[in-house]
């Protein structure tokens, strides 16, 4: 592993939110903590062009998901003919791409329904990181607000059938990011990947712990952090090899695990609901499931639900009730404590994207661009749609009292005018 030290800026960010935002930043994939909630307590069920505060053309495409602080988003974007890659940083009040920091890249294989752009950023309040791989090397980058480059870690070769898509998040002064593999179904001659989680200090970038894991799959679901009640932080993971498992996020060390959790990818990010733990798995060609594990030392199966289960899709909740997102497009609503379903609806369509919840509402984007709302409650209610004009594999982020939506090469603001 190579490491590069550039430099280290402080940033003293003095951005103000309007209204009831109070400023809350959206750091990661599906937002604070993995979980998907929002802090506003309202935002607009229906839409129409006037809602629309901004939208601005990306160079190149993406899955990558956009991440906030004060007034600046950051996203990843990517050229599909030549794999060029774009960290970008854009005005969240007018969407002007205010720095484009360009790496130059390789073309290699990439599933069907990927892109060279599908990790999610994550920004704190000095830097923002982000990954991307080619067949020969994992990079792992560090910046300033400003577009300045602080550090860059080489992981080394990727082994994968997909191509990348993991997302870093955070704990304390570390930086995490899970690197899983791909062992069964390589190529003639081609070596298995090696797997690991790493965190890295995020002013240095140097390497704090590393934990190897079992390489079956490549998994791209997102950990998060669970505090027992009395009990000390955990960063909990999923993945094929090694079920869902629960590491000390300052050491790596383990904890515990319930290895057999899943047979197959782990795509979709753990929720906490109910007390338990959720994580799904599945595939392309179905036989997707969903667990529910309680967590601890006697940790277990407590609840396994296979119908309508999400693969790409992660859940949200609203206390006890969680929601299903199920890639093709049938929404569950399920009593997270045991399991039991509430109510279960088709929407005809798909989703990659995964919803995110504002108050009393779920907003998630749809395959071909269309912005679905439910009502986050026991009974299914379908309170708006709205077009965005193009497809979208990516989950919406919310700050300073806009969402933001990022389609295939535009980033979309809407919603502060209306609060």
């Amino acid at each position: 592993m190579k490491r590069c030290f550039v430099g280290i800026c402080v940033l003293a960010v003095t951005w103000m939110a309007s209204s009831e935002a109070t400023s809350q930043e959206w750091t990661r994939f599906h937002g604070p903590n993995g979980q998907g909630v929002s802090t506003l307590k309202s935002f607009p069920a229906q839409w129409t062009a006037k809602d629309i505060n901004w939208k601005a053309e990306l160079p190149g495409i993406g899955h990558s998901s956009p991440v906030v602080w004060g007034d600046q988003v950051f996203l990843f974007s990517a050229d599909p003919k030549t794999a060029e890659r774009y960290v970008l940083g854009i005005n969240a009040r007018d969407g002007r791409i205010v720095w484009n920091r360009t790496f130059k890249s390789e073309i290699h294989h990439l599933h069907q329904r990927s892109s060279f752009a599908s990790c999610t950023p994550a920004v704190d309040e000095e830097r923002v990181y982000v990954a991307w791989s080619t067949p020969s090397v994992t990079t792992f980058k560090a910046f300033t607000h400003d577009g300045d480059e602080v550090w860059s870690v080489d992981l080394g070769r990727w082994v994968s059938q997909h191509g990348f898509g993991t997302s870093p998040m955070f704990y304390k002064d570390l930086v995490i990011l899970s690197n899983s593999q791909q062992a069964n179904k390589v190529k003639e001659g081609q070596q298995p990947g090696d797997s690991f989680m790493m965190a890295f200090d995020r002013r240095t970038g140097e390497l704090r712990w590393k934990v190897p894991r079992v390489s079956v799959n490549v998994c791209y679901s997102v950990p998060c952090i669970y505090t027992p009640k009395g009990g000390k932080a955990e960063l909990i993971c999923t993945s094929t090899g090694n079920g869902m498992f629960s590491l000390n996020p300052e050491t790596g060390n383990h904890n515990w695990a319930v290895e057999d959790a899943f047979s197959m990818r782990t795509v979709s990010s753990p929720l906490i609901v109910g007390g338990l733990l959720y994580g799904s798995t599945g595939s392309g060609a179905g036989g997707n499931y969903l667990v529910g594990i309680r967590p601890g030392k006697n940790a277990g199966v407590a609840v396994k639900i296979d119908r309508q289960a999400p693969y790409v899709p992660t859940s949200v909740a609203n206390g006890n009730l969680m929601f299903l997102w199920y890639d093709k497009g049938i929404v569950t609503c399920i009593d997270g404590r045991n399991g039991n379903v509430h109510w279960r609806e088709r929407l005809d369509t798909a989703f990659s994207g995964s919803p995110i919840r504002i108050g009393e509402k779920m907003f998630c984007v749809d395959e071909t661009g269309v912005v679905w709302v439910l009502a986050a409650e026991k009974q299914y209610k379908l309170l708006g749609k709205y077009p965005l004009g193009e497809e979208s594999r990516s989950t919406p982020a919310v700050s300073g009292g806009q969402m933001f939506l990022r389609t295939y090469s535009h980033l979309i603001a809407v919603g502060a005018k209306s609060l």
